[in-house]
């Protein structure tokens, strides 16, 4: 399991004064999940992104510590974007395959039985030879999932993958990440607080210019957590850090 440690981080995009954060210190403890909301344009996909190891060639970034660095991270992050990012000339399965054949590892048949589970965990085995675009959008970002869970690394960066999903099948889906996520380092955005609080074991609101982290107490009970009385106290805290923004 691995800790991210970011102190008195600043970020600013090549070319732009303004910081999208400045002096920002945060831990993601090993093991975890972290839950991150804010209103639209605060950061949070900013600090995901580069955290993914995407954004090194595109800002500048100071801290006075980051453990580990972040030539380190790449190996050890599976990385989920707000897009589903399916490739349209591979089939279902292939896509979830992916990360396999990219580190030039063979697809064999225990990977294709594995993938092929996950498939049927987010309820589309009998969709695993069809190309992306007989997809519905939510499908896709199952299939999304399924491939960030193909993975198996011990850094999952999550931008809103549940977004797309009816209630439903949104419910079903957190519970099995939750589950097959057990023991990694998660660092989830979502602009539901009712999401954060089902499945953050440590919640933070960004907001402000240059953004700033604020921390709410979550609920004592493990996750993924059922919804009580408890969840509308916390959720208007929320609510009140994000400025009546969800």
């Amino acid at each position: 399991m691995i800790d991210i440690r970011l102190e008195n981080a600043t970020l600013t995009y090549l070319g732009d004064s303004q910081p999208i954060f400045t002096n920002l210190s945060v831990q993601f403890t090993a093991g975890n999940w972290t839950a991150l909301l804010g209103p639209s344009g605060c950061g949070k996909s900013t600090l995901l992104r580069y955290l993914a190891g995407l954004l090194s060639e595109k800002v500048n970034f100071t801290a006075s510590k980051q453990a580990p660095p972040i030539n380190e991270l790449a190996d050890n992050v599976a990385y989920m974007a707000q897009q589903d990012l399916l490739m349209p000339w591979l089939t279902v399965i292939d896509n979830v395959c992916l990360a396999t054949r990219l580190n030039g590892l063979p697809v064999d048949a225990a990977t294709k039985t594995r993938a092929m589970a996950l498939l049927e965990q987010v309820g589309l085995d009998s969709k695993a030879n069809v190309p992306p675009n007989e997809l519905s959008g939510g499908q896709k970002q199952r299939v999304a999932l399924a491939r960030t869970l193909m993975q198996d690394k011990p850094i999952v960066l999550m931008d809103e993958p549940f977004s797309a999903l009816d209630a439903v099948t949104r419910h079903k889906l957190q519970n099995l990440a939750a589950a097959l996520l057990r023991d990694k380092t998660v660092l989830l955005i979502t602009h539901d607080p009712q999401e954060a609080l089902r499945l953050g074991e440590q919640i933070l609101v960004m907001n402000g210019k240059p953004a700033q982290l604020n921390k709410i107490t979550p609920p004592k009970s493990a996750i993924p957590r059922d919804i009580d009385s408890e969840f509308a106290t916390i959720q208007q805290s929320i609510l009140e850090h994000l400025g009546g923004h969800s």
